[in-house]
């Protein structure tokens, strides 16, 4: 099945149908609104790269999930909009079990979202991803404009200020990908609604320390401020934001190699096991499958030794020295630089770290590096291995092929 073609089927009927739905009352449940929740759940759903069936769910979800509000308004939205999906992807030979999804996905964006699984936790992140941008502001107007258009009265700012830090203060992000991405700007956003309030955007001592750490500079000196100096952006946190999710996809795109290695491991054992256990024991009737018996279980074993080189874990030496800690050298976020260190040696080092900046960003640069670093030797193998197998398992095919017809045996 293409699933493609029919999710740009759906993307038209969707487009088509809000072109035909005109609702002047509707300015922020709309077809931007729309199409900015498909952008973010592509963005969510390419990062957690998702199957070609899953995508289709998560997109298709994301372009029905508000066509309810054209059909009745706010009330009930998701189930009409839910049933509009099904009833579109119902004889396109979509299976039952994807229709389920779909509509499960759209069910969950229901206001408190309680989604129960992947896809619906990146459905709900994408419905909501402005909290988490630059655009809010703009968006929360558009928001209460279109509540007083169908209630026919006039929202007042102070309360609808106090409805959407309700709204800030108890939502979160299903997704680590959004967690990482969006928490810090959303913050923002709840931040500057509460000084409106009258309420400080740092509410316990804690928290103003640890922003007061991170934004540095000559906020160290003169204290955490309120409200950050005009005309200048504190880049620290994008910063931050960018290492954590570097970090995270080298981490995923890791577990993914060895996953690959491991299954390159078992499959060869089992063909090698086959082969020891059945073939060769009657060789000798069948001489003229030796050649390609050799020639798969050479295959076989060479594969399995680069799928281990891949996954084989390089341990350093463990230790570093005060040397290293004043030079900036060492790396003391990679335990294999300090395992062999005692607790009071390590704190020591990392407390040194973190009160110098560059020391600390240039370990997280290092950091990261030497992931990729690894990550290349990783892939580098791996890819051999499946190389290896790819191409020998062809010739084994064609040996034992050539063996069975040119030279069978008596």
């Amino acid at each position: 099945m293409d699933y493609n073609i029919i999710l740009a089927q759906a993307q038209q009927y969707v487009l088509n149908f809000f072109d035909s739905h005109v609702d002047e009352r509707i300015v922020y449940h709309d077809r931007i609104h729309t199409e900015q929740v498909v952008e973010a759940a592509r963005m969510i759903g390419q990062h957690y790269q998702l199957s070609e069936r899953d995508f289709f769910i998560v997109n298709v979800a994301a372009w029905f999930h508000d066509t309810g509000y054209f059909k009745g308004g706010a009330p009930g939205h998701e189930e009409r909009g839910a049933e509009m999906a099904v009833a579109f992807l119902t004889g396109t030979g979509v299976d039952a079990g994807a229709m389920q999804s779909v509509r499960g996905c759209i069910l969950a964006t229901q206001i408190p979202q309680k989604p129960t699984n992947l896809l619906e936790d990146i459905v709900c992140d994408a419905d909501l991803f402005h909290l988490g941008t630059d655009r809010f502001a703009e968006r929360n107007k558009l928001m209460r404009k279109e509540m007083e258009a169908f209630k026919g009265k006039k929202i007042s700012k102070d309360e609808w200020r106090r409805s959407t830090i309700r709204l800030l203060e108890v939502h979160k992000y299903n997704t680590d990908y959004c967690r990482l991405l969006l928490n810090e700007q959303k913050q923002e956003n709840l931040d500057k609604l509460r000084e409106k309030e009258g309420v400080p955007a740092s509410t316990n001592a804690i928290t103003a320390l640890l922003r007061q750490h991170v934004e540095g500079g000559e906020d160290e000196q003169e204290g955490l401020k309120p409200e950050k100096k005009k005309g200048k952006k504190d880049p620290g946190r994008g910063i931050d934001t960018v290492f954590r999710i570097t970090s995270n996809n080298n981490q995923r795109l890791s577990s993914q190699a060895d996953s690959k290695a491991h299954i390159m491991i078992q499959v060869n054992s089992i063909i090698i096991s086959v082969l020891l256990s059945l073939l060769l024991r009657k060789i000798e009737d069948h001489t003229n499958l030796a050649i390609p018996a050799t020639i798969l279980l050479t295959v076989n074993l060479v594969t399995i030794i680069f799928s281990i080189l891949a996954t084989r874990p390089h341990i350093p030496p463990g230790t570093f020295s005060k040397q290293d800690l004043d030079e900036k050298k060492v790396n003391l976020l990679f335990f294999g630089n300090f395992y062999k260190m005692s607790l009071q040696e390590y704190a020591g080092g990392m407390l040194q770290m973190m009160d110098d900046r560059d020391f600390l960003y240039g370990s997280l640069i290092r950091d990261v590096y030497f992931q990729g670093i690894a990550l290349g030797n990783k892939y580098r193998w791996l890819r051999l291995s499946y190389n290896v197998f790819m191409y020998g398992l062809i010739i084994s095919v064609l040996a034992f092929m050539i063996a069975a017809l040119a030279y069978p045996s008596k």
